[in-house]
């Protein structure tokens, strides 16, 4: 296959964690997912079967079963073979919930020993990890890409096909019509903002901000509060595919759509809803205009993923470099091409930035900031803070 020399080195990273990735002829696997060949102790035999069967050249799909394991699962460059990678979890599952999965798919209680013991030795590979990022990034490599197709697939979820009921009277028609007239305007009005989104522009974007009441929420349910929560989700998963296609890697976007998520739960009252709606609505806006990397070359690309995923670790130049296989020389002139911007200056405002989030979120000691934006000498710190905000650390927390 192409890029093998990659693959055989995810391969053996993921093997280092426990996850299983191989490479497999599409037909010889479906014949024996038909005659009962695989061997899979949870027996998710028609499930897989319908899963490789619907592949799609350049998509990747990311596939939950039943018992809540992860795959990863992506068609090989000349479509004949697929890559499998897995099983592995999206987050660890209490000890009810491992009842409950077994309960749910006929694990009888003699048996959830072996099923805790099971769940215990599977990797966690969250969105935001160094190892997803890793899978994401080969694919990227061997699709030569970053334009491709993300699929998400939970055996438990069902499709509802909704079927429209045959009107009775001219007066449903009419009330008909005017719905029809509505969800159109609602849906341009939509288009128009993801629009916006994906090419940053906060001015127009602004100009949307003041459409959002209550009266914009969809009434779906009795429960006021409940459409507004409803309604936020559905921009929150808008405008995430909008700044997708302005350009932001699904790295930053997981982190941001997954806080407002938990924002959208959390709002007491309509008008706390209707205030969040800008909210979101500016802060995808400016995530296109920082982090858009669409159009950098793949080694810029690839270097921004890996000092925004750990700015802890060591990002000397030098180790970036031979990270991709590169000389010092090219990739810092690429950088600095792409960016405008030296690579040591984009780590150290990115070390700092971070610096700041972590001094307005938590209640850490500046020498554990410090620490956990990869600087050890907290003087240095200091200094560096201090010419990025014009304020010490230690005044810059005053202030909050």
């Amino acid at each position: 296959m192409e890029r093998k020399s990659e693959f055989l080195f995810l391969k053996e990273v993921l093997k280092k964690s426990h996850v299983n990735l191989e490479v497999y002829e599409k037909e010889s696997f479906l014949s024996a997912l038909n005659c009962n060949e695989v061997k899979d102790i949870f027996n998710n035999f028609e499930f897989e079967r319908q899963t490789v069967s619907g592949l799609l050249p350049k998509s990747l799909y990311k596939v939950t079963d039943a018992f809540e394991r992860c795959y990863y699962y992506a068609l090989s460059t000349n479509s004949e073979s697929f890559i499998k990678i897995g099983p592995f979890l999206a987050e660890v599952p209490p000890r009810d919930k491992i009842a409950k999965i077994g309960a749910e798919n006929g694990v009888s209680l003699e048996k959830q020993k072996y099923l805790y013991e099971y769940y215990d030795g599977l990797k966690v590979i969250s969105p935001a990890s160094t190892l997803s990022l890793a899978i994401t990034t080969f694919f990227e490599m061997l699709w030569n890409s970053s334009d491709y197709r993300v699929e998400i697939i939970d055996q438990k979820n069902s499709v509802v096909t909704a079927r429209a009921n045959k009107l009775s009277s001219n007066e449903e028609l009419t009330d008909s019509l005017i719905n029809i007239k509505a969800l159109e305007q609602r849906y341009a009005f939509e288009n128009e903002m993801m629009r916006a989104v994906s090419l940053g522009r906060p001015s127009v974007v602004n100009a949307y901000s003041s459409a959002f009441s209550v009266n914009a929420f969809e009434k779906r349910t009795s429960d006021p509060l409940r459409n507004a929560k409803n309604y936020g989700v559905i921009m929150n998963t808008l405008l995430r595919k909008a700044a997708e296609n302005g350009g932001v890697h699904p790295f930053y976007l997981d982190q941001i759509s997954s806080s407002f998520a938990k924002d959208i739960e959390s709002c007491s009252s309509t008008t706390e809803s209707v205030l969040l709606m800008p909210k979101i609505l500016n802060a995808y806006c400016n995530l296109v205009r920082e982090h858009s990397i669409k159009n950098y070359p793949l080694i810029v690309k690839n270097t921004i993923l890996i000092i925004d995923s750990d700015l802890s670790s060591d990002l000397s130049p030098k180790i970036l470099a031979s990270a991709q296989n590169v000389s010092l020389g090219y990739l810092s002139s690429a950088f600095k091409k792409a960016t405008g911007e030296s690579l040591c200056e984009y780590i150290r405002k990115r070390r700092i930035e971070h610096a700041v989030y972590l001094l307005k979120t938590t209640n850490l000691q500046i020498q554990t900031i410090a620490s956990k934006c990869g600087i050890v000498d907290v003087q240095y710190f200091s200094k560096l803070f201090k010419r990025q905000t014009g304020v010490s650390p230690t005044e810059y927390k005053k202030r909050i």
